[in-house]
């Protein structure tokens, strides 16, 4: 269903190039937008009358009415006030503005639609196929879906948003998942690379940014050639979005291709996280370590085990350094000087803070 925002947008822009008052009415008589002010919140005698009329308009009271059909039934009725023949056109040009508009938003909402479906694997092989056809999308095509998240006031329609910067003209999809969640299935070019798909994303999260003022994050998933497989671009989205949250918490864009193991331990069931975090801690938690042992770590992890250039960093003298190494060695039996042992640690980190993740949302 349009919006009566853009009904009424539509009857201003009438109304300043014709000069004339349109109100548009519902099935039950009920004005829906008007260009006249003392029509506003009224109801119009006789709408059901001339709904179920054959007439397709009729002069009533000063007004000429027009029935503006979906699907064979009258949707909308237009009033153009006046008498004369030049209304009669006018107002038939009104009606026929609204009916086109009628007919473009259904085809978008029955495309919308059917992204939807195809997105969560709705629908059957031969269907996806028939259904695009019917509805002019082309199937071997370059396509990647983005996936947003922002938590905006309802006011906002972050869609709209999307749709206005980036005229999309058929080819691109944009759809909410939930208030809080927005798909763009992007179609592109046989030369986009990885760079131009990073950029765009950054130029979606900039905008919504400046637009919203609020906190947003992009997904990414991997490229397409065939419908059938947009959704799985949109499930590679859908899990570096939630990857992103646990392991990348000060990225703002992430893509399913650079997860790392990270995309791994996403996948791990709680009772082998449990067990494998309880063979490396040996008997002691994770509340063992204190903040500063675990920036070190953190730092000394960012520089390659590097001590010289992790003890500058922290402004610690390196027999520091030293000195919480060997203090953790003692604590877990691992020295983070020797790689095999870091990477245990690393991994058991990220473990750690995934089974955190899992407990605060009980997965």
């Amino acid at each position: 269903m349009i919006s009566n925002q853009i009904l009424q947008n539509t009857i201003d822009g009438l109304k300043n190039i014709t000069r004339r008052e349109f109100s548009v009415v519902d099935r039950e008589g009920k004005i829906v937008v008007t260009t006249e002010e003392n029509m506003i919140n009224k109801n119009i005698d006789g709408v059901e009358l001339f709904i179920n009329s054959p007439a397709e308009n009729q002069l009533v009271q000063g007004y000429q009415y027009f029935k503006v059909f979906d699907n064979g039934v009258a949707e909308y009725i237009v009033l153009a006030k006046g008498e004369d023949e030049e209304t009669y056109q006018l107002g038939k040009i009104t009606t026929f503005q609204i009916q086109n508009l009628l007919i473009a938003y259904k085809e978008r909402y029955d495309r919308d639609n059917f992204i939807k479906n195809l997105l969560l694997d709705n629908l059957l092989l031969v269907d996806i196929y028939s259904r695009a056809k019917k509805l002019h999308i082309e199937n071997d095509v370059k396509r990647i879906v983005y996936l947003i998240e922002t938590a905006v006031d309802k006011e906002l329609n972050v869609v709209d948003i999307i749709r206005s910067a980036f005229p999309t003209k058929g080819k691109d999809f944009v759809t909410a998942v939930d208030e809080k969640t927005i798909i763009l299935v992007k179609e592109l070019s046989q030369n986009e690379d990885k760079e131009e798909i990073e950029n765009f994303a950054n130029q979606v999260y900039n905008t919504i940014l400046e637009e919203t003022k609020n906190e947003v994050m992009v997904a990414i998933g991997t490229i397409v050639y065939d419908l059938k497989n947009i959704s799985s671009s949109f499930k590679e989205a859908k899990m570096a979005l939630e990857v992103g949250k646990i392991f990348d918490t000060d990225k703002n864009i992430v893509k399913y291709e650079q997860l790392g193991i990270g995309r791994l331990i996403y996948q791990l069931p709680n009772n082998l996280c449990k067990m494998f975090v309880g063979e490396v801690l040996q008997g002691i938690s994770m509340e063992s370590f204190d903040e500063e042992t675990l920036t070190t770590v953190a730092k000394f992890f960012e520089n390659n085990l590097n001590v010289s250039e992790t003890s500058r960093q922290l402004y610690i003298h390196r027999n520091t350094l030293v000195y919480r190494l060997d203090k953790l060695q003692k604590m877990t039996g691992l020295d983070l000087r020797n790689f095999d042992d870091a990477i245990i640690f690393k991994i058991m980190l990220m473990v750690s803070k995934y089974m955190q993740y899992r407990e605060k949302f009980k997965y």
